[in-house]
């Protein structure tokens, strides 16, 4: 089958709850996206909130709090919520990476013996308990009496707790006085059962990622996955599973072959509503899945002379204007207003639209919009 992009795109807008027919939650929104970054937590809730017919403030919040969502390190190695019901998976197939046992990997931080001796001390401190980053540092340096180790546990970039959140050994808790906290899964989520085998999880992780940004590649699903670093042969392995299975098919889009879910393809080539200006422009928040999930490097949804714009520096991923499933513009709340600013090669957005975003994730504030040079 031989799809357009712009079906490719208006099929994905409808798959992220962005025309807000649906009245959907916080898990109904974090589980269809495959998790939400969560680097900064407030546009974790602007994500949802871009998805929610009447926003409700905190709702992932909340999620957190009832243990529903949890909080951890996740794909690329960034701070996502994912559904507490399903992290396992994700987890595994982070962890089949083994990155932390490569060699550039323990010559800048630990090798295969502390990160041992580490995770065993973790495991031991996090039992039943919820501790702050320095109380877990200091348990840790108490039970392995490695005082080599104590930089790189309180470290606020937490390279060396990274790979233990992959193998199930930890995840964070609920905040103590503005500081965060860490506790185990297998003590703090209802129902957690540990990591399950990784051939196991690989297709929930596959189908929830081509059910949102799909049609792909197995190379784009690894560039959100692990930023490249999945063995190649158990990363062609799961595709080649699951399209063995027929629930991956492969179709072309204007000539790119790709992947897709057996389930999906009806929809994506069937023509979807004509939808109205108001309806076609959305505003999304900074780190949106929307973006994240295809990657700044698509030049189907950014236009490559447009990426600096969208991709900043030090890992920030502007907030976006979306026209149609493109990124058209970036916008920001800057002295009190809501300021876009639209590519000046795009047509120009629907002004009443745009208002209307702003009001929806913003309400109050003025908006200010202008054409980029």
């Amino acid at each position: 089958m031989d799809l357009s992009w712009p079906q490719v795109l208006a099929w994905r807008v409808r798959r992220h709850f962005l025309l807000r027919g649906a009245d959907v939650g916080a898990v109904d929104v974090v589980r269809r996206l495959g998790g939400l970054q969560a680097q900064v937590a407030s546009a974790a809730e602007l994500a949802v909130a871009a998805r929610t017919p009447a926003p409700t403030s905190g709702a992932v919040a909340a999620g957190l709090a009832a243990r529903v969502l949890v909080k951890t390190w996740a794909m690329r190695g960034t701070l996502h919520v994912l559904p507490s019901d399903e992290a396992g998976a994700y987890l595994a197939l982070l962890a089949a990476g083994r990155t932390w046992e490569r060699g550039a990997w323990q010559r800048t931080f630990l090798d295969a013996r502390q990160m041992a001796a580490v995770a065993e001390a973790a495991v031991d401190a996090l039992d039943a308990a919820v501790l702050t980053r320095e109380e877990l540092a200091d348990a840790i340096l108490a039970r392995t009496g490695d005082l080599a180790l104590a930089e790189h546990l309180r470290s606020g970039w937490g390279a060396v707790l990274k790979p233990l959140a992959w193998q199930g050994v930890l995840c964070y808790g609920p905040s103590r006085d503005n500081l965060v906290t860490f506790t185990r899964p297998g003590s703090y989520l209802p129902g957690w059962h540990g990591l399950p085998d990784v051939d196991g999880a690989a297709p929930l992780v596959v189908e929830r990622y081509l059910g949102a940004y799909g049609p792909a590649t197995p190379a784009s699903f690894d560039d959100w996955l692990l930023r490249g670093a999945t063995p190649t042969s158990l990363l062609k392995g799961w595709f080649a599973e699951l399209a063995t299975a027929s629930r991956l098919v492969t179709v072309t889009v204007e000539g790119e072959r790709r992947f897709a879910r057996a389930e999906d393809v009806e929809e994506m080539a069937a023509p979807g509503p004509a939808l109205p200006a108001a309806l076609a422009v959305r505003l999304l928040p900074a780190f949106d899945q929307y973006v994240l999930g295809p990657g700044t490097k698509d030049p189907h949804l950014v236009a490559p002379a447009r990426r600096g714009e969208v991709s900043r520096a030090a890992g920030w991923i502007a907030p976006v204007v979306v026209r149609s499933g493109r990124v058209v513009g970036t916008w920001e709340v800057a002295d009190g207003a809501v300021r876009v600013a639209i590519f000046s090669e795009e047509e120009p957005v629907d002004a009443g639209a745009i208002r209307a975003e702003a009001a929806h994730l913003n309400p109050g504030l003025p908006v200010a919009v202008a054409r980029t040079a």
